[in-house]
């Protein structure tokens, strides 16, 4: 405070957070008379310590003085959703709708994360780049390990399977850092990184013995603020009905590969990668990806500038074959594009027994659906697909790694 304020001399130490505001004002005041400025407050929760009186002095402070100055944002920033959301989002106090504008610190997207290895002189290719995204997603936080020269299974050899290796033991203290009674949320993760096609709300009740209730709504929107699981509204139905899905990339991968891994050290990735779980493993990450790009998708696809609605859509019958599509885009202009999603090394090739399920998944959503649209069926691929007398007539769009990490372009 005495080097804020120009001074030799500490001002006296403040009795309770009620003075310590004031002194804020008091040091404020002269500054906002003259230009605009910002009071920042990081990790605000950890700020409110029990019985300290911080938020009441807060929202005083907000509500009768700082709501006041037009030359003045107060920005407050903390990592632990639930006190948040609870607290300050959810406020039924003093902060009930005072805020003016809320930021998702939302982690990079592909794109992002190539320009932020750029400008850290790390040049490798936008498979190895893919690859890395996948195990752990755009946080800075973990990108900022990566080092130079080296691959991606190198570097996920090093992060994730060794002793001191800062992906190795995060896992267990992300959750409880960022919620109040963490292991229901975990159980959540957990529950939802075992099924691939993801849970309903009932369903997710169901798996985890949770109550059904303003509790556990509480508990889902925690988890999807913190951005580690996201609703995917089913076509033409309401959100009530929406699929979770896991969306946290280093969660599932921890969950998949390091939780109970007995292998560490160098060629620990090596060797895990050529097994048949890196291969279920890879696919469903790939999705998760191609999911959180879908305006590169529709920007690859042409249609950017078109009124879409993304979906997703399932169908399982007591008997007989069902059907998914993960992705689902219904157009203004008539066309519903079904997405198709596949991670691959090579070239995909379309052989007669997928193609006979891709035109089976194209005929039961039609008739269920009862659509009148035309269907566009789209491969999104890291490498594109192998034409061959199986793409012929059944594949209409292609969209390739290439695509998700382009600049999206302003409409």
């Amino acid at each position: 405070m005495a080097a804020a304020l120009g001074s030799q001399l500490p001002p006296a130490a403040p009795k309770n957070w009620t003075e310590a505001f004031w002194q804020l004002k008091e040091f404020a005041s002269p500054i906002l008379k003259k230009r605009k400025a910002v009071i920042f407050f990081d990790e605000f929760p950890w700020l409110s310590s029990h019985k300290s009186g911080f938020l009441s002095a807060f929202e005083y402070f907000w509500n009768q003085w700082a709501s006041q100055q037009p030359n003045l944002i107060v920005a407050i920033c903390g990592s632990a959703a639930t006190w948040m959301i609870k607290k300050v989002v959810n406020s039924k106090g003093g902060l009930h709708n005072r805020i003016t504008r809320k930021i998702r610190l939302l982690p990079f997207t592909l794109h992002e994360t190539e320009q932020y290895l750029k400008s850290n002189n790390i040049y490798i290719d936008r498979y190895q780049i893919l690859t890395i995204f996948m195990a752990m997603g755009g946080v800075p936080h973990y990108l900022k390990e990566l080092k130079k020269g080296e691959s991606a299974t190198q570097a996920i050899d090093r992060l994730c399977f060794t002793k001191d290796g800062l992906l190795s033991t995060e896992y267990a203290n992300l959750y409880r850092s960022l919620f109040e009674n963490a292991d229901r949320h975990v159980a959540v993760v957990k529950a939802l990184a075992g099924k691939t096609s993801g849970l309903t709300r009932n369903e997710i009740i169901a798996s985890c013995n949770l109550r059904s209730g303003g509790t556990t709504s509480l508990l889902l929107e925690e988890l999807v603020e913190s951005g580690f699981i996201t609703p995917h509204l089913p076509f033409k139905k309401n959100a009530n009905e929406s699929i979770y899905k896991i969306s946290d990339e280093y969660s599932l991968f921890y969950l998949k590969f390091i939780e109970h891994s007995r292998a560490t050290g160098a060629g620990t990735w090596l060797k895990k990668s050529s097994t048949s779980s890196w291969k279920s493993w890879s696919g469903y990450a790939f999705e998760g990806i191609c999911l959180k790009h879908t305006d590169n998708i529709k920007q690859a696809l042409g249609i950017s500038g078109v009124f879409t609605e993304t979906s997703a859509w399932r169908y399982a019958p007591k008997t007989g074959m069902g059907a998914q599509v993960d992705l689902l885009l219904d157009r203004q202009d008539n066309v519903i594009s079904i997405c198709e999603m596949k991670f691959s090394n090579t070239e995909f090739v379309i052989d007669k027994t997928y193609a006979a399920e891709l035109q089976n998944k194209l005929d039961v959503f039609r008739r269920e659906s009862k659509t009148k649209k035309t269907l566009f069926l789209a491969m999104v691929t890291t490498y594109g697909i192998k034409n061959n007398i199986h793409t012929v007539g059944l594949v209409q769009n292609q969209v390739t790694m290439d695509d998700l990490f382009l600049p999206l372009k302003l409409v």
